[in-house]
């Protein structure tokens, strides 16, 4: 176990006002346990205490055992893991995982009818948000990894490839070049179809002209990157040159905007304004950004509501991008740190 992390933990509990919580996503469970598993249907948990106490649940199947210092109650296919759990946590509040199922939580009610949920997911959530040493380094690696492996896949472009042939090239490179996997299903987009911000990518065959959209991201020793390029085959269009310039003015403005203090809504704000100002506003439909670590997705969000500030060790996304239906779309994505003084691009 990681007991750095585990009383960073229990201080956010002591900050939320929480003195127990279950931990289920399996990347929390690893980030204060070093143990990873993905217990698809069955249940895993880690039950928190304000005293740092920590007791793991799991299936035999798993093979927890021996695998961390943490007391482990395991179970079996025909026991009731809930009964078990329900035996181990105290009358109260206990606060749940956002990802735990809700049968789990139903199930554990009514077994304690002195327990009352509440969302548990922030005091793990905080503590993740600012990533130790060994996790920005390793941040950095995955990241320019991704960077290289998108380089290549830019090169295999050719006219008549489809989006699913490129898509299967990032896997195979990225696996080649050491990643354990893609961090998500790469979105390779050809022409129109990068008018769709999360397109699906297709047997769509590239032409002269169509501008590529390539929404990549690989894991590497259990750290996510992501990235986006978007390129032009063959000759822009005038429009095309305009809308790709203003994205990437509006990705430069918001990571000019990332320092410490500086609340993420105002980073959303900096990148957002670039776009507005030229007049493609509504063409702009998405959040600025996200966090990113052990999950490709985490909190919190570059956002206008986010009331977030920036901190040193903080790592998230600035991903601007117009979307111009039927036509085609531009999305610049890079993945910054929060320094001292500044930001650390880990994309460039």
């Amino acid at each position: 176990m990681n007991t750095e992390r585990i009383s960073r933990v229990t201080q956010n509990m002591a900050a939320c006002g929480l003195k127990q919580i279950i931990v289920s996503n399996p990347a929390s469970v690893f980030y204060l346990t070093g143990v990873w598993c993905e217990p698809f249907e069955r249940m895993l948990a880690l039950v928190v205490k304000a005293d740092g106490e920590m007791k793991l649940f799991g299936n035999r199947l798993f093979a927890l055992n021996g695998q961390t210092d943490v007391p482990l109650i395991e179970y079996d296919d025909t026991d009731d893991p809930v009964a078990l759990l329900a035996a181990n946590v105290d009358a109260g509040v206990i606060g749940i995982d956002k990802t735990w199922p809700s049968h789990f939580t139903i199930r554990l009610m009514e077994a304690r009818g002195d327990v009352r949920p509440a969302l548990g997911s922030q005091p793990v959530d905080d503590a993740r948000l600012i990533k130790d040493a060994e996790e920005l380094s390793l941040m950095r690696t995955s990241s320019k990894m991704n960077v290289e492996v998108c380089r290549r896949i830019g090169e295999a472009l050719h006219e008549g490839c489809t989006e699913k042939e490129i898509q299967a090239l990032y896997n195979r490179i990225a696996l080649e070049l050491g990643a354990s996997g893609p961090a998500f299903t790469p979105l390779i987009c050809f022409g129109k179809n990068g008018a769709e911000p999360h397109h699906d990518s297709d047997g769509t065959r590239l032409k002269p002209g169509d501008t590529v959209i390539m929404d990549v991201g690989l894991i590497f020793k259990r750290y996510c990157s992501d990235m986006t390029r978007t390129v032009h085959f063959g000759k822009p269009s005038a429009e095309q040159e305009k809308v790709h310039a203003l994205v990437t003015a509006a990705n430069r403005a918001g990571i000019a905007a990332c320092r410490p203090g500086v609340k993420l809504k105002d980073i959303d704000r900096a990148a957002r304004r670039v776009i507005e100002d030229a007049g493609y506003g509504p063409y702009f439909n998405h959040r600025t950004g996200h966090g990113i670590g052990l999950n490709e997705h985490e909190f919190p969000d570059v956002s206008s509501v986010s009331e977030v500030v920036a901190r040193p060790g903080m790592i998230f996304s600035v991903e601007p991008g117009v979307y111009l239906p039927g036509r085609f779309g531009v999305r610049v994505e890079d993945l910054v740190a929060i320094t001292e003084d500044g930001c650390e691009v880990l994309t460039w």
